[in-house]
């Protein structure tokens, strides 16, 4: 009995972290996007991708609210900026990092750990984002879908779709994975809301052009040093090029 509730209470505790963390960049995302273009998410594409990927992660509704509160003054906030780091892990493997942050000196001081402890090095900007191509993405709940996926992947071609790929959730959950150049992004959203059609989620993300085996030992490596940089708050996301 001790030892069920012991792993219990330990499965609570992380998945309170995995959530407390993913509030953490959620928040930062609407921020960013409030910024730019204000709170009103019916004129500002980017906060209504923002607040889908809140309620993706299971946001309270409350805390979206005051993070768009926050962004527009009513209470203090900080100012965040989006900044991408590129480095190599053990084992040569291209590393892309995306952080939000504000300040952009303590980011980096702590990447440049993370990667220098993981048996990596931090790498100047350019020298491994040529190997990936950027490509937003839309992940939609199969479920949900009303029109036929053969129809709607011929339809979506003209607002820019690229690829639609078979997924799935962190909780194993089936999604269909609709991908574009980062350009067609406006463009494919428009069409997914036009259609009714709304994301569990969606955003941009680094696709390498090749990708490189492992070893399952490698791979362990390569692991470490990914868990170190998403410790970082700051860190939204982390790719790689290994298959």
């Amino acid at each position: 009995m001790g030892r069920t509730f012991e792993n219990r209470r330990q499965a609570i505790a992380k998945r309170s972290d995995r959530d407390a963390k993913a509030f953490t960049r959620c928040g930062r995302q609407i921020a960013i996007a409030v910024k730019a273009a204000g709170g009103d998410p019916d004129a500002n594409p980017a906060l209504r991708r923002a607040m889908q990927n809140a309620r993706a992660a299971n946001m309270p509704k409350d805390k979206i609210q005051g993070a768009i509160d926050k962004a527009l003054g009513v209470g203090a906030d900080a100012d965040y900026q989006e900044i991408v780091y590129e480095g190599f892990g053990p084992h040569g493997i291209a590393l892309m990092v995306e952080t939000t942050t504000d300040n952009p000196t303590r980011t980096v001081a702590n990447v440049r750990l993370a990667f220098r402890k993981g048996g990596g090095n931090l790498g100047n900007s350019g020298s491994v984002a040529f190997m990936f191509d950027q490509f937003g993405v839309f992940r939609l709940d199969p479920e949900a879908l009303k029109a036929d996926r053969d129809e709607l992947e011929l339809e979506l071609i003209d607002d820019g779709l690229h690829e639609m790929l078979e997924g799935e959730s962190d909780d194993g959950e089936p999604l269909l994975l609709l991908r574009c150049a980062r350009d067609d992004f406006g463009k494919l959203q428009a069409g997914l809301e036009a259609r009714n059609i709304t994301p569990v989620s969606s955003g941009f993300e680094w696709v390498p052009k090749t990708t490189t085996e492992l070893s399952d030992e490698q791979a362990e490596d390569l692991s470490k040093l990914i868990d170190r940089l998403e410790a970082d708050d700051d860190v939204q996301a982390v790719f790689h090029n290994v298959e």
